[in-house]
């Protein structure tokens, strides 16, 4: 279908809105950024804002699906180059998630702000939109070639995205944020070994 003047408009206020949003929250916070700010920032006035999000905590909604969505596509990039071996895979995978969720303003709108302006259940549906169909791919080529003892894939990629998940919120809140990814890293590699047939 062929997009119309009106709609092509419409994508890009939106387009504005977010980029500014996603500026905003990810340099101050979701609690420290008001409509105004946005709206000044994209260009548009408040009437636009309303007419494309139902309120601030919508526009949140659509930086943080499009941060979530940003760092699962550097993942399957990165992790595509191991995909001969995918325990391999899951542990670049692995360092490409923590280190994302290292940058400031993705720990600040993916880790910090987004639990509690989507709630808990909403941004546990997002990071698993992105994050769990990875790792379960990831899983299920490593269950078919051996790399990792036979069992259900779909229990051990929650297993393992909630270990990625509290490790992110580790090293978030960590004093020393270096030292607390190398000893989280480590730890996830002795994970997968130990799911592995050799261990």
């Amino acid at each position: 279908m062929t997009k119309t003047k009106h709609d092509l408009r419409s994508e890009a206020t939106r387009r504005l809105l977010v980029t500014a949003a996603r500026s905003l929250f990810g340099a101050r916070g979701y609690a420290g950024v008001g409509t105004e700010e946005i709206v000044r920032a994209a260009g548009v006035t408040r009437g636009a804002l309303y007419h494309q999000f139902r309120d601030k905590a919508d526009l949140f909604a659509a930086v943080a699906e499009q941060v979530e969505a940003e760092i699962a596509d550097r993942i399957a990039t990165g992790a595509a180059e191991a995909a001969a071996d995918p325990v391999q895979a899951l542990r670049v995978g692995a360092r490409l998630f923590l280190d994302a969720c290292a940058e400031p303003e993705a720990e600040r709108i993916i880790l910090l702000d987004a639990p509690a302006v989507l709630g808990w259940q909403a941004w546990r549906d997002l990071a698993g939109r992105y994050g769990l169909g990875l790792v379960q791919l990831a899983l299920q080529s490593a269950v078919g070639v051996g790399a990792i003892v036979p069992q259900p894939v779909e229990p051990l990629a929650h297993v393992l995205i909630g270990a990625l998940d509290e490790c992110a919120l580790y090293i978030a809140q960590a004093e020393d944020p270096v030292a607390a990814r190398e000893q989280c890293t480590a730890i996830f590699d002795q994970i997968l070994r130990g799911i592995t047939p050799d261990t």
